[in-house]
């Protein structure tokens, strides 16, 4: 087979919100070719985010359904493709769809990462500047919280402590940004094993081959060790049916390398908070400067934060000295003004529409 396939997969994980964008250098074809045989690639280039039976994925590539099936039930295992049964329907009830780049089928390629793969990887990355697609940020930032003052309104979408308190089952997985990273020689010493997966479905990460699982307390003390460790809680880009919580970095994270290489402003979507210092209890230590990834901190007399570049985090607030005299801190987070606040979308499938939108307007 061609370079056509890959070319047709391209196109399809394009179209779907998150994005797959296409290179002069033709790395993402590279990348594909890693993961993908020819005869996966060729199912999964005219197959969509929509659920479809192996008859009908079968017949549009005129192959054999058996040999179709066989195929998609291999991309299944290596995390490329999801696959649902109908209740009762045995074999004839197995339906496929396509997943997307990111947050998708790389995420879920841990088992297979290796060196060459890393490369492969980070050349597209860079040639695509990112992976730069116009429309709102697959992440959003969600801040400590403990950082937030306790006379500040916070949502439960913004708390990530009330994302794994409601679910029912819980686990961790590698960072692959880090594992990424760390294969190319780069990245930084933060912990490995910080991606928090969750879901309102009890023992539903038992059969996974990339999550650990885990209970509710370990999840509760594997988000505040990677708070600790100075990492960044971002989420998808939504207000409901929230599933992974990630500790980002700006040397590893695919989302974050976007705004701190490239200076893509609208790589991350900033929390609905920014830090402030009480000028009154600041002894400009430099220390909240020096923990900031995002250069919002500058340090002369007191301590100054850039609320353009301050993403909300909460980072800053953890290394404050404590005034013992007041128990306070003289750095913490307070709610933006409502005409810097930008709206959530509800769900993935609304933040599907307005990425979609975006991307129309923008190419």
């Amino acid at each position: 087979m061609s370079d056509d396939v890959y070319r047709a997969l391209a196109q399809q994980l394009d179209a779907i919100p998150n994005g797959f964008p296409a290179t002069e250098s033709g790395a993402e074809l590279r990348f594909l070719e890693k993961l993908f045989t020819p005869e996966e690639a060729l199912l999964a280039g005219l197959m969509s985010m929509a659920p479809a039976s192996t008859q009908e994925i079968a017949g549009r590539a005129s192959v054999d359904a058996g040999e179709a099936r066989r195929t998609l039930k291999g991309m299944v295992r290596k995390g490329l493709i999801t696959m649902r049964r109908a209740a009762g329907e045995g074999a004839r009830g197995l339906s496929f769809a396509l997943m997307p780049f990111v947050v998708g089928f790389y995420e879920a390629q841990l088992p297979r990462m290796d060196a060459e793969m890393a490369v492969l990887f980070e050349t597209y990355f860079q040639d695509s500047r990112g992976l730069d697609i116009p429309g709102p940020s697959v992440h959003r930032v969600i801040p400590v919280g403990e950082a937030v003052k306790q006379d500040v309104e916070i949502q439960p979408y913004e708390q990530a402590v009330a994302l794994l308190e409601g679910a029912k089952s819980w686990a961790v997985r590698d960072c692959i940004c880090r594992v990424q990273q760390k294969l190319l020689g780069k990245g930084c010493e933060a912990p490995l094993e910080v991606c928090l997966m969750f879901a309102p479905v009890e023992g539903i990460f038992g059969g996974s081959k990339v999550d650990r699982v885990i209970d509710k307390r370990e999840a509760l003390a594997l988000l505040n060790e990677a708070a600790e460790a100075g990492l960044v809680h971002t989420v998808g880009n939504y207000r409901e049916n929230h599933f992974y919580i990630c500790n980002c970095c700006t040397c590893c994270c695919g989302v974050l390398r976007r705004l701190s290489e490239f200076e893509i402003p609208t790589a991350i979507a900033h929390s609905a908070y920014r830090a402030q210092v009480d000028a009154d209890l600041c002894i400009a230590c430099g220390a909240c400067a020096e923990r900031c990834q995002f250069d919002a901190i500058s340090v002369g007399d007191v301590a100054a934060v850039d609320a353009g570049r301050c993403v909300g985090c909460g980072q800053c607030t953890l290394v404050c000295p404590v005034d013992a005299a007041n128990s306070r801190s003289s750095m913490s987070l307070v709610r933006r003004p409502e005409d810097e606040v930008v709206g959530i979308p509800l769900d993935d499938a609304a933040w599907g529409a307005a990425r979609d939108a975006a991307k129309v307007m923008g190419r």
